[in-house]
């Protein structure tokens, strides 16, 4: 899924980078994505209250442009949120230097923004950044991956993935639909995204959608994959997941096409699952899997509290199988459950039936098994059909120094 080649990007869209001088490495810190022609879109964001600045001009112009998107500008180093007057200027500034070299309107510019929040974005640098940006555009592997390296704060690694459906065109001939995906996120990672970490995913196909059809399989991809994801709880101002169509592959879907909505769906739970792997300071990847709750979002319920509970994750951080704990966040979860009947599964192995220590309960092999990078924890409620599939991690003292000292 995240092995790139050229016949895996899409066509239609120029990627590149260049270092403005946001991020105090001195790396590239900003990001392009140029549509050849006006592509639609479709976009969820994040349900914080405090909004970044670069989410509310985009959903403005989404707005005004009927959901079409020419140029995508990124920018790490600086969130460009919680600074006023003075950041809704900034991204107004960046959109209409961005629609000058590109001679597009200034509300086909979708702006994005990652970084430290509450410091004032100095629009001016990126700006100036822009003419040589705009002569390093292009669409190759190696494009792609430059504009996937330049949006990465904490992140260790850029995160990319890609599938591809078979088509007939236009013309009738068979052709091959591409989705690629980049985003990036690391820590402040617990998107809880509405359509209308910080956490940025731009995903990019080259069929023809409407921007309504592209938001009806982009909601409930986004549901099943980022909207199940926690690396410590905290929900980002910036979250942001951008969809784009350019309609360059001679290719037309339409609404309720099974086979790209199944291959969407991958893209997205993969790049979702690749940014809980690079949690920041995590040395475990945890997947919950609940079944038998009254309905699915009781079964969501009991996920979002065992993967928000510090000391459930502490001890998943020390491979400890206290199993009591989880427990404890299932009875606190405000689900629906029966405390004699709900049972705990460390992978394979039993650790809690009807409520208490299972009987083969066996703590050693249930401490080995914790002790792996990846491993599943299954829960049984025994209530109703409901279930989820979440994806977590452990807390351990790493992550602690990372966010002591970010902007410090």
């Amino acid at each position: 899924m995240s092995d790139l080649s050229h016949s895996s990007i899409p066509r239609g869209f120029r990627f590149g980078a260049a270092k403005a001088g946001l991020k105090a490495s001195g790396k590239t810190d900003f990001a392009l994505i140029v549509a050849d022609a006006p592509a639609s879109a479709a976009a969820a964001f994040t349900s914080n209250r405090v909004i970044a600045a670069p989410l509310l001009i985009g959903k403005e112009h989404l707005s005004a442009t009927g959901g079409k998107v020419r140029v995508v500008a990124i920018n790490a180093g600086n969130a460009n949120c919680a600074a006023g007057e003075v950041g809704i200027a900034a991204a107004r500034a960046t959109c209409a230097g961005i629609a000058e070299v590109f001679k597009c309107r200034v509300e086909e510019v979708f702006p994005s923004s990652t970084g430290i929040i509450g410091v004032p974005l100095p629009a001016e640098k990126l700006v100036s950044a822009l003419p040589d940006l705009a002569e390093l555009l292009g669409e190759e592997p190696a494009h792609f991956q430059e504009a996937a390296e330049a949006i990465l704060t904490t992140d260790t690694v850029e995160k990319t993935a890609y599938a591809r459906v078979v088509r007939s065109g236009s013309d009738g001939q068979v052709r091959e639909v591409r989705i690629a995906a980049f985003g990036k996120g690391s820590g402040m990672i617990h998107p809880q995204l509405v359509p209308h970490a910080t956490m940025l995913v731009y995903i990019l196909t080259d069929a023809a959608i409407e921007p309504g059809d592209l938001s009806g399989y982009l909601r409930p991809a986004v549901e099943l994959s980022f909207n199940r994801i926690s690396v410590d709880g905290d929900t980002s101002t910036n979250d942001t997941v951008l969809l784009l169509a350019s309609g360059a592959g001679g290719v037309s879907i339409g609404p309720g096409d099974a086979a790209f909505a199944t291959a969407l769906n991958e893209v997205c739970t993969s790049m979702a699952r690749q940014i809980v792997a690079d949690g920041e300071g995590i040395s475990h990847v945890v997947e919950l899997r609940i079944d038998g709750a009254a309905n699915d979002a009781d079964a969501l319920r009991v996920a979002k509290a065992i993967a928000h509970s510090p000391l459930v994750k502490t001890a998943w951080a020390g491979c400890d199988p206290n199993w009591g704990r989880l427990a404890a966040a299932i009875g606190y979860s405000g689900a629906q459950i029966d405390p004699d009947r709900f049972e705990i599964n460390f992978g394979d192995l039993p650790v809690c039936r009807n409520g208490g220590r299972a009987q083969n309960f066996d703590e050693a092999a249930a401490h080995a098994y914790l002790s792996q990078r990846e491993f599943s924890i299954s829960i049984r409620l025994n209530q109703g059909t409901g279930s989820c599939v979440f994806w977590t991690t452990d807390l351990t003292t790493q992550y602690i120094h990372i966010n002591a000292d970010y902007s410090t």
